[in-house]
């Protein structure tokens, strides 16, 4: 029914750090002409490889998300891979939101956040989001364009749900 998608441009420029951390890892290894010992050289080697891991697969997580609404439920995927992922059935929710302004700062930084007091988001850049009022109590925010759109079409199928499905063959 709806979607769309947020992106992240300077998250790519975190990604460059990561894979130069793990350049100057591998730089370390093959040609260094180190004279502390073979640990100390095993230590910078492999912290610098991973931490250039860490940090360029955790920035590649957060270039961009996409959500997907449908008859059944939202569905949000992070990264070019789709990993984290989050699928809340419409089951769950009952309210939407549109948030012209949601801010990494407000969450704790960029990425998937969770704060006891405000709920779950999923946060890629500063701009408008969408806010779903979950069953529990808790909320879910994620930051994606057009989400009056989204919102919009959420709050339709919560005034008209899907029928239930049938099993084949019944």
């Amino acid at each position: 029914m709806w979607t769309g998608r947020a992106t992240n441009r300077f998250q790519w420029v975190a990604a460059v750090a990561g894979a130069a951390c793990m350049a100057l890892g591998v730089t370390l290894a093959v040609e260094s002409p180190w004279t502390s010992g073979a640990a100390p050289l095993a230590m910078a080697v492999v912290g610098c490889v991973a931490a250039g891991l860490l940090v360029l697969f955790g920035t590649l997580a957060f270039v961009h998300v996409e959500v997907r609404v449908d008859d059944r439920a939202m569905e949000v995927r992070c990264g070019h891979i789709g990993v984290p992922r989050r699928t809340i059935p419409l089951t769950q929710v009952v309210g939407a939101e549109y948030a012209p302004r949601v801010t990494p700062r407000h969450w704790g930084g960029w990425g998937y956040r969770w704060r006891p007091e405000t709920g779950t988001a999923v946060v890629v850049r500063r701009g408008e989001g969408l806010v779903l009022s979950l069953a529990d109590g808790r909320t879910f925010t994620v930051t994606v364009d057009g989400a009056e759109g989204a919102v919009r079409s959420i709050r339709a199928l919560l005034r008209h749900p899907a029928p239930p499905q049938t099993p084949a063959g019944t």
